[in-house]
């Protein structure tokens, strides 16, 4: 009997910049799966960048928004306009291989336990680098400070086969992820308060607190120009990451957790705030203003505590043998430690290993 393909919408949000949508647009017609189709969701763009994809490329949906939702909005309004069995979110400026879809599919279809899939991610401006975001597949300290596989903070490993196999990961990329629905129709889909940053995390998590896991597919290849839609160096991008950030670790941890996990992150955060004459104004500020925004947002925490309820099963313990148990910040600034293939975790994870 022939195995029928799996049915994959490819979800792109979208924001101006007619010549970044053209080239990713692009990339997916070489893509070398049938059984995909691709929606554009346009988060009220101001330029002619919806106008070329309705003239240029015919095949492809276009989902129309009269305000810009936001990534996290952009996605969920994509993935509610589409029934198939995978879901896969690709940032506008990223580009495609030829077969970047084939072993994420091949992935998740031997693998149940596998609610999302990241591909390995290279930056577009220099290819033998990865990319900031996601590199070969994200990590987490018990703090909450996220990092990647192939990046440190600001350190861009070189891609030299360091991170070839397939293996558990903390978080993957919203850059492009392929995600199982019938995982989203259980933990529900990107926390549309985000609006933008740290919402893929937040999924990720909550995915493995329901019992699934989050994975790395480096066969599976994309480029990726980090800052193509809000510079790396925005304020506002660094206020939104600082704010959703400490939303997500109020959300997902118990309560007996937060109260040694807070207090020790207060601490690290007013170093980075004292640290300013090295890592800047913009940065230190941006700390101190996310902690206002996210102490604002408490009645959104608390909702999203209470509905995180409904779904969780497995413990924060189990979930926190998935992280780095030590501060990523004082591993990098203090021991110096640059690779994150020198970060030890208590444990090993495999793909098909149980950990829930």
């Amino acid at each position: 009997m022939t195995h029928q393909k799996a049915i994959v919408t490819v979800v792109i949000p979208h924001f101006n910049g007619e010549e970044i949508l053209r080239r990713c647009l692009l990339s997916l017609r070489a893509t070398q799966y049938s059984a995909y189709h691709v929606l554009v969701v346009d988060n009220a763009s101001t330029d002619q960048s919806i106008a070329m994809v309705l003239l240029e490329f015919p095949e492809v949906t276009v989902i129309r928004s009269q305000h810009n939702l936001g990534y996290a909005g952009g996605c969920n309004l994509g993935i509610r306009s589409s029934e198939s069995a995978y879901v896969v979110l690709l940032n506008n400026d990223a580009v495609v291989t030829p077969n970047w879809l084939n072993p994420l599919i091949q992935l998740v279809e031997t693998n149940n336990a596998i609610a999302a899939v990241q591909p390995k991610i290279l930056s577009i401006q220099n290819k033998k680098l990865f990319d900031y975001c996601g590199a070969a597949g994200g990590e987490m300290d018990i703090f909450g400070y996220p990092f990647a596989r192939g990046r440190l903070f600001q350190t861009i490993e070189e891609d030299e086969g360091q991170y070839e196999n397939s293996r558990l990961i903390f978080w993957a990329s919203g850059a492009a992820t392929l995600l199982r629905r019938s995982v989203l129709d259980q933990v529900g889909l990107l926390d549309s308060y985000f609006f933008a940053h740290m919402e893929e995390i937040d999924l990720n998590w909550r995915m493995q607190k329901a019992g699934f896991q989050i994975a790395s597919e480096p066969r599976s290849i994309i480029y990726h120009q980090t800052g193509g839609t809000l510079a790396q160096e925005s304020y506002r991008k660094m206020k939104l990451n600082q704010r959703n950030n400490l939303i997500m670790v109020l959300k997902n941890y118990g309560l007996w957790t937060l109260f040694w996990i807070i207090p020790i992150r207060i601490v690290l955060d007013l170093l980075t705030v004292f640290a300013f004459p090295v890592l800047g104004y913009k940065k230190a500020t941006a700390v101190i203003t996310g902690w206002i925004a996210a102490l604002f947002s408490l009645p959104v925490i608390l909702r999203g505590r209470k509905e995180n309820r409904e779904c969780f099963r497995v413990s924060d313990t189990v979930i926190m043998r998935r992280m780095y148990r030590g501060s990523i910040a004082l591993a990098y600034y203090v021991r110096g430690i640059r690779k994150a293939s020198r970060i030890k975790f208590s444990e090993t994870f495999l793909l098909n290993q149980d950990y829930s």
